[in-house]
């Protein structure tokens, strides 16, 4: 398995020329990397105006590895070549080195980049990519990952500190300025190419400013205005150092790439779309920095929350009032760490009352725009005090619980809303306070714990009767002045108190089913399955999902929106003059869509040939699992147009005609040869084009315009942006 590197961006408060000067300084060896012995200069070449300087080092390690490992392999040392490209005239230096010692069993690549800061010429960037791939190592390839890996990570986080070193040294030396390159007939004397400390004569003395002293320390940078807006200061919306420390808290090297490589993926993947570091940093940690894992749990998310409109719960939907009046729980100030404090009188609320009134799925909804909230605290509470909170602590009161709470639907709808709350919102409980614990509790507690992740439940802290008052207690993570008044605390608390619902508010199971299911319906995006053709059924009908678009109206505008949840997919657009079967028109003023009654029912008649009967319009799209895709296609005269959802194989080897081991593995992944795809499609009138489509003319283009041979549908004007 190939193991890789990404850092964040480390911005460096000095210019180019004066990093390089300390960079410079590390060779011919360096005392503050113990592992690295020595170095000669293989090859160097240096232009005639001196803006181009490559130097190819061969570097020899001293690894830190158990004896016998190195008997067993036969060597003391190992080398490494270095190749160093500084570019004076563009500010920048590539460094890539690569192993010369087992190049045939173990592969190391590395390449590093030093550059100025795109918003300040005077400061630097400094980033890092690394990749790891162990052939075999005579039955140690593990140990000989683990060990590489130790040593690099412990290395990336000294870089920072060498620099630091000789920029220092550079200071104590009276060196605080180096002149930029000049093309020789404009260059200084050799007397300036260094500047010193002098007196206030010399023009070119800079004198570091006090208040940057933390800048010789290698301090990075521009601190971000706000969570919202990450990579503020930083080239092609990178995450630099200083805003992972500042927002999401202290991570090693390994986790900052992950977080990263992820962050890669989805704005790949999701443009536009993606949710916020902190968020996607949850997911990582919920599931120990494991990048595919954690890649599935979000995607999955991402659609969740897409389907159901949850990023606008907060804004769109209203707790019903009996929520409102009995529902017992509420935002009460903060932990002593900055957490925000959710307080729940679990022992006070009619949990039936509450079902038998509602429903499960408006408490559900509920408890979700309470997770929302609590993200908006936690982003608050971040910037007030200064350092990363990430997650928030309840303080649960079970004085009261009772049988009553164990009533079956009751514990079924609190064990739904775990479930979802555990895949959506990762690592948002900080700590669970549970208080005045009642003999009743443990049965409850057999019931639900099996449901909350192991994580978690090392979260919680129980106490019975009053000994949340003791040693260890309450007043060990929240502060005296806000322990709620029926705590025996000094501080008001606003919460609800919860009582019996009336039973002239409970509703009908009929009337539930109705709600549960107009609640979970209200989404604009639809469900689909692809399924997997046989061989002989390689048409352009091959057992795909479709749709069919009628235009009447010329210069209409077709847009689509959807995500690829499982499988891969091909997206194809064609258009044809005749219906290719009548079809039921839902009415959208001058257009209709028609979308098959089931699955897989095809549009495209088998004897209909490509290029006579209907035309492609848009190229074939190849959509890979978890992707989101947004485009548009512009039409110039009026017609019929198919938007087809077609299952994606792997093409054969073309010498064999067989397929790879690479591709039977990838094709067993998908299991039934099914893929799900959830989607949503719009026809916009020509007169209300330009004002509807502004955030789809700012997107990406991923399709490229078919060239005029295409028949039919080749006279329609298309213009299709893609955001993947």
């Amino acid at each position: 398995m190939v193991q890789k590197y990404q850092s964040p961006v480390r911005v460096y408060k000095h210019p180019f020329e004066l990093i390089m000067a300390a960079y410079e300084r590390r060779f011919p060896t360096c005392p503050l990397i113990p592992m690295f012995v020595d170095s000669d200069t293989v090859n160097e070449f240096r232009s005639e105006d001196g803006a181009i300087h490559v130097i190819e080092r061969r570097c020899k390690l001293d690894i830190d590895a158990p004896r016998l490992l190195k008997k067993i392999a036969g060597v003391d040392y190992v080398y490494f070549i270095q190749k160093n490209s500084l570019n004076s005239r563009e500010r920048t230096l590539h460094i890539e080195a690569h192993n010369e010692t087992f190049s045939n069993r173990v592969i190391i690549n590395e390449h590093c980049c030093y550059s100025v800061h795109p918003e300040n010429e005077d400061w630097t960037c400094f980033e890092q990519s690394a990749s790891l791939d162990i052939k075999s190592f005579f039955g140690f390839e593990s140990t000989v990952e683990k060990i590489a890996m130790k040593q690099y990570t412990s290395n990336i986080k000294k870089g920072k500190e060498i620099i630091e070193y000789y920029l220092r040294q550079l200071e104590e030396e009276g060196i605080t300025f180096v002149p930029r390159w000049t093309p020789p007939a404009a260059a200084p004397s050799l007397e300036t190419s260094l500047s010193y400390k002098k007196p206030a004569a010399s023009l070119t003395v800079v004198v570091p400013d006090p208040t940057l002293k933390e800048g010789l320390s290698g301090e990075p940078l521009s601190t971000p205005s706000g969570a919202t807006e990450p990579t503020a200061g930083t080239p092609d919306d990178k995450l630099d150092a200083d805003y992972i420390k500042r927002y999401l808290g202290d991570l090693t090297p390994l986790q900052e790439s992950c977080l990263i490589r992820l962050r890669q993926w989805l704005q790949e993947t999701h443009k536009g779309k993606i949710p916020k570091d902190e968020h996607i940093l949850r997911f990582l940690r919920a599931r120990d920095f494991n990048i595919d894992k954690a890649r599935e749990t979000m995607c999955q998310s991402l659609t969740w929350r897409k389907q159901h409109q949850v990023d606008y719960i907060l804004d769109t939907w209203h707790p019903p009032q009996v929520l409102q009046d009995y529902y017992a729980g509420g935002w009460h100030h903060h932990d002593k760490d900055g957490r925000p404090l959710y307080v729940l009188r679990l022992g006070q609320m009619d949990t039936k009352g509450l079902v038998r009134a509602l429903g499960e799925e408006a408490l559900l909804r509920y408890v979700l725009s309470i997770n929302e909230e609590g993200l908006r605290r936690c982003e608050e509470n971040t910037k007030v005090f200064g350092r990363p909170i990430s997650s928030w602590t309840c303080l649960v009161d079970l004085e009261g619980l009772n049988m009553r709470h164990l009533w079956r639907p009751g514990v079924k709808a609190l064990l739904r809303i775990i479930e979802v709350v555990e895949a959506n919102y990762p690592e948002t409980l900080g700590r669970l306070l549970i208080l005045r614990a009642p003999r009743v509790f443990p049965v409850l507690w057999t019931l639900v714990s099996p449901f909350i992740d192991d994580n978690t439940r090392r979260k919680f802290l129980i106490y019975a009767g009053n000994d949340y008052q003791g040693p260890g207690g309450l007043l060990d993570y929240i502060d005296k002045e806000i322990i709620p008044d029926f705590l025996s605390g000094e501080c008001m608390c606003e919460v609800p108190e919860g009582g019996l619902v009336p039973k002239s508010l409970y509703r009908t199971a009929e009337e539930l089913e109705n709600e549960d299911l107009k609640l979970w319906t209200e989404t604009i995006y639809q469900s689909a399955s692809v399924f997997k053709g046989a061989p002989h059924e390689a048409d352009a009908a091959n057992l795909s999902f479709q749709i069919l678009i009628q235009i009447v109206d010329a210069s209409s505008v077709i847009t689509w929106d959807f995500d690829v949840c499982k499988g891969d997919i091909v997206f194809n657009i064609y258009h044809s003059k005749r219906s290719p079967q009548p079809p039921k028109k839902d009415s959208l003023g001058a257009h209709s869509i028609t979308s098959p009654g089931g699955n897989n029912v095809q549009l495209i008649d088998r004897v209909w040939q490509l290029g006579r009967d209907y035309s492609m319009v848009e190229s074939p799209l190849i959509c890979k699992e978890g992707e989101s895709v947004q485009g548009s296609h512009v039409t110039r005269w009026p017609g019929f147009y198919i938007l087809q959802w077609k299952f994606h194989s792997t093409p054969a080897c073309a010498a064999t005609n067989l397929p790879r081991v690479d591709d039977v593995l990838a094709s067993l992944q998908v299991s039934s040869h099914k893929c799900k795809v959830m989607y949503y499609t719009e026809v916009i009138g020509s007169e209300d084009f330009r004002g509807s489509m502004t955030s789809l003319e700012s997107s990406h283009s991923g399709f490229s315009q078919l060239s005029a041979a295409t028949t039919s549908s080749s006279q329609s004007h298309s213009s299709s942006m893609i955001s993947r």
